[in-house]
């Protein structure tokens, strides 16, 4: 089976190079990528880079190029204050992008982009307690003044990516499996990591090594 893990941001590829040193790193078209046996498990790792267009364009390159049975996207996540707590991992059910600005006509952006994942072939019960539910993605962190928005849209939390790696793969029929962890909180006026990107960079390390502990489970309740 070809599994690849795709890891986003900056401060989640820095912690992935933390816990495994012995990484050797090699160049591909999208950024650092490298081979790892993980408790058995063959993965290729891929740095795809933050946002949308990094990410929509380095999975369908992974998907063409790689030809993986199963991509899956550990990261971290804001989540809003009173509904997640730190350290819940949030496996993403739903995706939705929200700061796309449509001022011409009355498509409905949002809706075109938003994207649920087929879970069906992960066996049930999960391997961990997670918070299952839908992710609002944007190229920004998120407004506070944006949070009852997201909110009333069913959103738990926040991140860059998940929007465009989940649209991006149900096109191409894709097996997706995103897992975030909660790194900091957001609420209507303020967002805790906000101008603290020590804080960000330390809680980051701490969601990326448990997404890894937890990750040979998880492929353990894959179905064939």
């Amino acid at each position: 089976m070809k599994i690849v893990v795709m890891v986003s941001a900056i401060a989640e590829w820095k912690a992935v190079k933390k816990i495994f040193p012995q990484l050797e790193i090699i160049v591909s078209p999208y950024g650092d990528m490298a081979f790892l046996n993980h408790a058995g498990w063959d993965l290729t790792l891929y740095h795809s880079g933050w946002g949308k267009i990094a990410s929509a364009g380095a999975i369908q390159y992974i998907i063409d190029h790689d030809r993986p049975d199963i991509i899956i996207n550990l990261g971290t996540c804001g989540g809003f204050e009173g509904l997640t707590n730190l350290g819940d991992i949030v496996l993403v059910e739903r995706t939705f992008i929200y700061d796309i600005v449509e001022l011409m006509g009355d498509l409905n952006i949002v809706e075109y982009y938003a994207s649920s994942l087929d879970l069906s072939w992960i066996a049930e019960p999960t391997p961990h307690p997670v918070r299952r539910g839908i992710l609002a993605s944007a190229d920004s962190d998120l407004p506070p003044q944006k949070v009852s928005y997201l909110k009333s849209q069913g959103a738990i939390a926040g991140d860059w990516e998940s929007g465009a790696l989940a649209w991006v793969a149900n096109k191409n029929a894709a097996r997706l499996l995103i897992l975030r962890g909660v790194s900091d909180l957001v609420n209507e006026e303020a967002g805790e990591a906000y101008d603290n990107l020590p804080l960000f960079e330390e809680r980051t390390l701490m969601i990326m090594r448990k997404l890894f502990e937890q990750l040979p489970d998880w492929l353990s309740c894959v179905k064939f």
